[in-house]
């Protein structure tokens, strides 16, 4: 009886696959996705502070302008933004467009270093509106 569990393939895992920003992009998506899960927790506590009173109100802001507040607000921000080109990405795909290799990497790029300049650019116009 010849041993047929010697002759099936590997699955292919990241020995095999050359690490690209598309992949990272794919992943990070998937992070920022479960971080706006945390983020909509906070926006919700918010919103209950501020339909529990003044007191509460105040004190949930106090964290919020915290210099940790402000750092999870504005990685809130960024997965936001982030999460919405990389959906883009996808309803273009959906659609049939972009899987050039070429392409699909510089989507890839574009969609990290514009969700970083727009989310410096979303907090600079709120730091000079404030």
């Amino acid at each position: 009886m010849a041993n047929v569990t010697n002759n099936r393939p590997l699955s292919p895992h990241l020995q095999i696959y050359k690490f690209i920003p598309t992949m990272a992009m794919s992943i990070v998506h998937r992070i920022t996705g479960g971080a706006l899960y945390v983020g909509t927790l906070l926006v919700a506590a918010w919103l209950i502070a501020a339909a529990s009173g003044e007191e509460h109100f105040n004190r949930v802001n106090w964290l919020f302008g915290s210099i940790v507040g402000k750092l999870v607000l504005f990685g809130y921000t960024w997965a936001i933004i982030h999460h919405l080109f990389g959906g883009l990405r996808h309803i273009m795909w959906d659609l049939g467009y972009g899987f050039e290799k070429e392409l699909s990497t510089k989507l890839a790029k574009a969609n990290l270093v514009l969700s970083i300049a727009l989310t410096i650019i979303v907090w600079a116009i709120v730091l000079v509106i404030r």
